[in-house]
């Protein structure tokens, strides 16, 4: 599949194990958000100065904007066992719709590089001082497009 992707790195901690060595379903959904924040940047208003994202595309968001998680849907294809090293997850961007928007994500075994999971998040932008969805701008669409690929599902 030809795809204008990024690849980012999220650590396993330990504590993400479950009984069988596996990274648990819960802590794989943290690590999609992990890999979002890596890729994509930190939403404009939040946390501190750290390192910089690969793109950014979040932190220009206006002023009492928000960008919430409307639905996650995940495949497990085979598990994701827990190693000390970082997970390779590729991401992109999916389905720009006038609202909301997905990101997909895959998740490669660090050692023998096999696709363990599949899953898109789809995010909108929410005004706090409307309380209400905010159409995505002919801007925020231009910016997401350069990341645009097919959707996973």
């Amino acid at each position: 599949m030809n795809r204008k992707s990024l690849r980012v790195e999220v650590p396993m901690r330990w504590g993400d194990m479950d009984a069988y060595g596996h990274i648990n379903n819960v802590n794989l959904v943290r690590m999609m958000e992990e890999a979002r924040i890596a890729g994509f940047g930190v939403p404009g208003g939040t946390g501190k100065p750290g390192m910089a994202p690969q793109t950014d595309l979040f932190s220009s968001v206006p002023e009492n904007t928000q960008i919430l998680v409307v639905e996650h849907r995940v495949r497990y294809l085979k598990p994701l066992d827990y190693r000390n090293v970082p997970a390779h997850v590729d991401l992109w961007i999916s389905t720009i719709k006038g609202a909301s928007f997905d990101i997909c994500y895959e998740f490669h075994d660090p050692v023998d590089g096999g696709v363990c999971v599949r899953a898109t998040t789809t995010l909108a932008f929410f005004s706090v001082d409307e309380k209400r969805l905010l159409r995505l701008s002919p801007e925020n669409k231009d910016a997401l497009a350069r990341f645009s690929a097919d959707p996973i599902f």
